[in-house]
């Protein structure tokens, strides 16, 4: 009943997510925001979790759908520089002073979004169930409109619609949209792993393995 690889066999779980504006930043510009022309895995799978998580099974993206033309604008946020290393965050409780290291950064920004998530289950050593019982109870969630916290499209000032898949096809546009990441390994120690990423007639598709890498970041949102 567990393991370690995804049933990538079996019929995936689908949703779709829409929303004013989305903002997923690629890693390698720290200074100014700027969005991937599309969804990440990892927004998809912090709005899957969003909707239904639990410790027994992780989320694996495997596919997302592009429903509406790729549209960009602009716009000014506040950001903080003063972020504190996780080992201070919980040894030492310190807090961030937003107010006291407050930057103004422009941002490019996606309008008007909406995309078609399909991911699979894959079970943690100790889960309980089968895959098929966690997909269903994500698809009774999705059904309610339920979820445990509001997903949002790469920053919280974002949040994302989410309901039961329609049949509408993806755009048709096809473009290469460089390095992205794969998945994040909390660890310790964390790591990173990575992938070439191509939009192919309005589908981003995600390979089961990425390429092991590092990347740093040195501020966020505020």
């Amino acid at each position: 009943m567990t393991g370690n690889s995804p049933p990538h066999n079996r019929s995936p779980v689908v949703v779709q997510v829409r929303g004013d504006g989305a903002l997923f930043t690629r890693p390698e510009l720290r200074v100014e925001r700027v969005s991937y022309p599309v969804m990440t895995p990892s927004a998809a799978t912090g709005v899957l979790e969003a909707i239904f998580w639990k410790p027994e099974f992780r989320w694996v993206p495997v596919k997302i759908e592009v429903l509406r033309p790729i549209q960009q604008f602009s716009l000014r946020r506040n950001e903080t520089h003063d972020l504190p290393s996780l080992s201070d965050a919980v040894k030492e409780g310190r807090r961030i002073d937003t107010v006291a290291n407050r930057d103004q950064r422009s941002a490019l920004c996606l309008r008007d979004v909406e995309y078609r998530i399909h991911a699979q289950v894959e079970l943690a050593p100790h889960a309980t169930k089968n895959d098929a019982a966690y997909r269903e109870q994500f698809r009774r969630r999705v059904n309610r409109g339920a979820c445990f916290q509001q997903p949002f499209l790469g920053t919280r000032e974002f949040p994302a619609a989410f309901f039961p898949p329609d049949d509408r096809p993806a755009i048709a546009e096809t473009m290469d949209l460089g390095i992205m990441l794969h998945r994040i390994h909390y660890g310790p120690p964390a790591r990173f792993d990575w992938f070439t990423a191509r939009l192919e007639a309005g589908v981003l598709h995600i390979p089961a393995q990425g390429i092991p890498g590092e990347v740093s970041t040195t501020s966020g949102a505020a």
